[in-house]
Order: structure tokens, then C-alpha cells, then sequence
């Protein structure tokens, strides 16, 4: 917390505004809404209410397909569950570990020659790094298919100067507690399309229709985020860009005191993007370095120190073992490589420089004994 949030909240509190709706949320849907350049905002209560609405407002239901990104956490996908549809995971690339235009293209094809397009692709940014967004709209153009944009991680970062989750027919955000700014819990949807953005806030308030009493002719969701937390949020997002130079000093600050080891690469910054270094993630070659990514995450364990791998692909989870998926080539599934030869170090805004030396020097050590 940055001790701005207070200012919010207490407001709430004095003005008794505790309910989901409030002067907080209208100010930050509206503030979010300015920062990346949208024409509107729904805060709601998780990143993964976000998605399910988006799926909702473009009529998924059962029986369609949705294409999603393999590398992600799984509430990127649950939403396509949730409304009786089935997905298809596609394959990162090397240059941003994102969706793969190549993998992507295969899929539509194969969807073309069936008949039978996805209603929707779900695109997430990975660890705050921007998807060739150029390349995976002009395919999702082609077929007339909208483009749903996970940005969960990825606030605070750009793709050609323009903000992320501004490039699909609706962006989501996450303000979960390990995001980059935070309200405990929520998230926002975002769209140029108000009108679709005003049915949104419909759906999220349990489909209540204008009515003296309570009247509901569809179904709704209780997703709309609190006036209190919507307060947390304002406050955070004053020192969101702070928060974004702490994130990439702390990757410079890894990737100058590691990236000369044998066998380790950093995730990439796409040229013409501006990563916001959510975490700072790398892979390590276990021929070339004589060590695995298992053997530094438990090195650096022995030291009290959390590192993890990065994403299980989702077509690995034995949630989604008969959904069909795209490699980015027939030979090479990327993900499956980043996914056992990835590291996410600490990345917090509040790392210390002491902290990031013990990171470094434990790893570094850890060569030292191996090799």
C-alpha cells in the first residue's frame, strides 16, 4: 500500500457509501478508463468476472469454441467452462511467450474448413509482455472474430504506444494481490463500446431490471466491486507508474548481475513495447549451464527465497487433458518448453537492492556448486 488509499476510504466511511456502487467506483472505472485511453470501465470483482462477462456479452454459450492462450493461469480459461463452451489452446512464440500468430492461423484454418469458427480468442499478455497484437488482430480480423484481451498482468505496459487491453473488442484487468497495483481483490473490464460496457454493468449487478421491485428477466452475476475497494484502487493507481520503474529497475537490475551465466536467457521485450515487468522471469538451458530450473527454484528454497516455474500450460492441466491444441511448429511446443525451463524470481515493488543481491549472489552460488 502506498498511504494514499486511505484518502479513499475513509471517504467511503464517512460517507457511508459501503455498498457495490458508490462515488469510488464510478471515479476509478472512470480514472482506469483515462489512463489506458478507452472510452469506458466496469469495475468488477476479479479479473476472471471480467472475462466471464465478456464472454457473456458476445453470446458464448454451449456448444462454441473459444481460442485461448495455453500459458496462463487457468482463470483465463474457466470463464469459457462456465459458459458450457469448449476452448482451444494455442501455442506461445519465442520473441514475447505469447500466443503464437503462427499457431493461431493453423487453428483458424482448420475451424474454416470444418465450418465452425470460435466465437472469440482470448489473447493473454504473460508477465506483463505485450502479444503481437498487429500480427493476432489481422488474423482475427480476417475471419470476423473478436478478440477478448487478457491484460490481468500487463497494466502499465504499451504495444506501439498505445496501453494494454485497449487492442480487443473488450480488455480485462485483474487487481488481485500479486498484481502490480491492487484492491485485495477485483477487476475491471474495458471496452470502446459503452453501450456493451452499460450491459455489462446490467449482468453484474444480478440482471436487475428497472423496476420498483425486484424484477430479473435474465440471468445475472453478483460481480461488481465494492466502494471501498474501488477507494484502494484509486489510491494505487496514482503510484502505478512508480510501480512500473520499480518493477523494470529490478529487472535490469537481475538481468545485469545474471544474464552473463551459462544457459540463461531473459523473457524478451518485444521491440516498439513497454513491458511492465510484472515479474521477472527467465529460462534456463540445462545442457549448456549443468543445472535445471527445478535445481535453482530449490537453491534458492534452501535460502528462504520463493521462486517458482512459470505457467503450467493449460493443455497440460488434467482439467483440459481432450481439449485440442495448436504447437506453435508440429515438432515444437514452446510452452512446454518455457514451462520446464522457466524461473519467475521476486519481483516486488518493494524489493530492496540488498534483496536483489541475495537473489543474485544465492544463484549465482548455486552455479558455483554445480558446475
Amino acid at each position: 500500500m502506498s498511504g494514499g488509499e486511505l484518502k479513499y476510504i475513509n471517504e467511503a466511511f464517512e460517507t457511508n457509501w459501503i455498498a457495490p456502487l458508490g462515488p469510488n467506483v464510478d471515479a476509478f472505472e472512470n480514472e482506469i478508463a483515462h489512463y489506458i485511453g478507452a472510452n469506458g470501465a466496469v469495475a468488477v470483482s476479479s479479473g476472471t468476472a471480467a472475462i466471464h462477462l465478456a464472454l457473456s456479452l458476445l453470446d458464448v454459450k454451449k456448444g462454441d469454441t473459444v481460442f485461448c492462450s495455453t500459458l496462463t493461469f487457468v482463470a483465463s480459461a474457466n470463464p469459457i467452462l462456465y459458459q458450457g463452451a469448449e476452448p482451444v489452446f494455442i501455442d506461445s512464440e519465442p520473441e514475447t511467450w505469447n500466443m503464437s500468430p503462427e499457431a493461431l492461423e493453423k487453428a483458424f484454418i482448420d475451424a474454416s474448413r470444418t465450418g465452425k469458427l470460435p466465437k472469440a480468442v482470448i489473447v493473454v499478455n504473460l508477465y506483463g509482455q505485450s502479444a503481437k497484437m498487429d500480427e493476432i488482430l489481422s488474423i482475427c480480423n480476417q475471419y470476423d472474430v473478436p478478440m477478448i484481451e487478457d491484460a490481468a498482468e500487463s497494466l502499465g505496459s504499451s504495444y506501439k504506444g498505445m496501453s494494454s487491453g485497449t487492442f480487443g473488442k473488450f480488455g480485462i484487468f485483474s487487481f488481485n494481490g500479486n498484481k502490480i497495483i491492487t484492491t485485495s481483490g477485483g477487476g475491471m473490464l474495458v471496452s470502446d463500446d459503452v453501450d456493451a460496457l452499460n450491459k455489462a454493468r446490467f449482468l453484474a449487478t444480478q440482471s436487475r431490471d428497472p423496476a420498483p421491485h425486484y424484477q430479473h428477466s435474465v440471468m445475472g452475476f453478483n460481480y461488481r466491486m465494492s466502494n471501498i475497494l474501488a477507494g484502494v484502487g484509486r489510491g494505487q493507481l496514482e503510484v502505478l507508474e512508480e510501480r512500473v520503474l520499480a518493477r523494470r529497475i529490478i529487472f535490469s537490475r537481475y538481468y545485469q548481475g545474471l544474464s552473463h551465466l551459462p544457459g540463461i536467457s531473459f523473457m524478451p521485450e518485444l521491440e516498439n513495447t513497454r513491458s511492465n515487468r510484472w515479474l521477472t522471469t527467465l529460462t534456463i538451458d540445462e545442457k549448456e549451464a549443468g543445472i535445471s530450473s527445478n535445481y535453482l527454484i530449490q537453491s534458492l528454497a534452501e535460502e528462504n527465497i520463493e521462486a517458482r516455474p512459470v505457467w503450467k500450460p493449460l493443455h497440460l492441466q488434467p482439467l483440459f487433458k481432450r481439449v485440442k491444441y495448436y504447437p506453435y511448429k508440429n515438432n515444437r511446443s514452446v510452452s512446454d518448453h518455457l514451462f520446464t525451463t522457466g524461473v519467475c524470481l521476486p519481483s516486488g515493488s518493494n524489493l530492496t537492492e540488498e534483496e536483489m543481491i541475495r537473489v543474485i549472489d544465492c544463484l549465482k552460488n548455486a552455479f558455483k556448486l554445480k558446475i
